[in-house]
């Protein structure tokens, strides 16, 4: 009886190793647009190709220009975003036209004279390719620099591809949507401060929302694989000279909007977006001094003044938009008629006047968000045609 029972395990045990594993994939690494070669070269063989690229466009720890290069693609100009195309200029900083030292491409500023993309700069180009990475909040300029491409790539007839890159706060869609009195190069698009969508996604809303005026724009997005909107994603690289970790990537939607105000986020240190402060602020203990640091921040706000307040350099923080923060440093602030910066930023980065004007009548976070569900759900329902990964909910 005992050899019985130990042949019927050996059985039972073999016959649980023959089974096959049920949708195991054996490379769950995402893979960012830029990596997917086999699905984009074919689309750029013998053609005359322009980049909107900048530091983040890597393939690995290869620059997107090297590797196209390296695959004999003809790259005849680069056109360079906020922070230009090597990432290291302080935000507003002027960029210039200029060439790429090590293979002689010309470099040509939209960050500049021009913020836009004037469409005689894409005679003579077959295809326009998008690779940044991008932080998905209305308000980082990167996204309107894509807008002014797509316009122009549809007014042209010129092919426009976006390698896709994750959205490391693509389960968060919150905020006002923006009022378009209010549209800015901070703010170009009708969709909310927090909008939830890749950059693909974002480009594919804009040609089927009919963003790019009379005429669509020929789109072709390369995913990203294994990626969802569920997904925590760690940026390779920082995507502009603030923005020096996922912290500070998660903690931007809520506050950024101190920079139309008279609080400082921390630029002229270290640690922008890790912590907030003012000079009059002198009842807390943390505090920190705001200083010019070359390639990061050139005269930033409150300059050699020390200012106290609150860092999240120790703190656990998980994604999210919240006033919290705001109404806060609003209730500590004792002048409250000079808070809010009078070149009406706030409003800008808000995209309403609406949230500032309810702020000063008292009204709590719960109250002003309320007010924000009604434009929400119908941008929720139509973000929906767009999504190219599986949502969050």
């Amino acid at each position: 009886m005992r050899y019985y029972f130990l042949l019927i395990l050996i059985i039972i045990s073999s016959s649980c190793k023959a089974q096959p594993e049920q949708n195991q994939d054996p490379d769950k690494t995402i893979k960012v647009g830029a990596e997917n070669l086999t699905e984009y070269l074919p689309l750029l063989k013998d053609k005359k190709v322009a980049l909107l690229a900048n530091h983040s466009s890597l393939v690995g720890n290869t620059h997107l220009v090297d590797t196209l290069l390296s695959n004999q693609i003809g790259i005849v100009k680069v056109f360079a975003p906020e922070h230009g195309f090597r990432g290291d200029r302080p935000d507003g900083a002027k960029i210039d036209n200029t060439k790429d030292p090590k293979t002689g491409i010309p470099i040509v500023s939209m960050y500049g004279k021009n913020k836009s993309l004037p469409v005689e700069l894409l005679e003579g180009v077959d295809v326009l390719i998008f690779d940044i990475q991008d932080v998905g909040v209305r308000f980082f300029t990167y996204i309107s620099a894509m807008a002014y491409a797509m316009k122009s790539c549809a007014a042209s007839g010129t092919k426009f591809i976006v390698l896709d890159r994750p959205n490391p706060n693509g389960m968060l869609v919150d905020g006002p949507m923006l009022d378009s009195a209010f549209s800015s190069y901070v703010g170009m698009l009708p969709i909310p401060a927090v909008h939830g969508l890749t950059v693909g996604e974002l480009a594919k809303m804009i040609n089927g929302e009919g963003w790019t005026g009379d005429n669509k724009c020929e789109l072709t997005v390369i995913p990203v694989k294994n990626y969802d909107h569920g997904m925590p994603y760690n940026l390779p690289v920082k995507p502009s000279p603030n923005l020096p970790s996922d912290k500070a990537i998660t903690l931007y939607p809520s506050l950024a909007l101190f920079e139309g105000t008279v609080i400082s986020v921390g630029r002229g240190t270290y640690q922008p977006f890790l912590q907030y402060g003012h000079p009059s602020f002198t009842d807390l203990n943390y505090s920190f001094t705001p200083v010019s640091i070359p390639n990061m921040s050139a005269k930033p706000p409150l300059e050699n003044q020390k200012c106290y307040g609150y860092s999240f350099e120790d703190i656990d923080v998980k994604h999210g938009f919240t006033l919290k923060y705001l109404l806060d440093a609003y209730n500590k602030f004792e002048d409250k008629e000079s808070f809010f910066l009078k070149t009406n930023y706030f409003n800008l980065l808000m995209g309403n006047d609406k949230t500032m004007q309810q702020i000063k009548s008292g009204m709590d976070e719960a109250a002003i968000e309320a007010t924000w569900k009604p434009g929400l759900e119908l941008y929720k329902e139509m973000r929906k045609k767009y999504l190219l990964y599986k949502d969050f909910e």
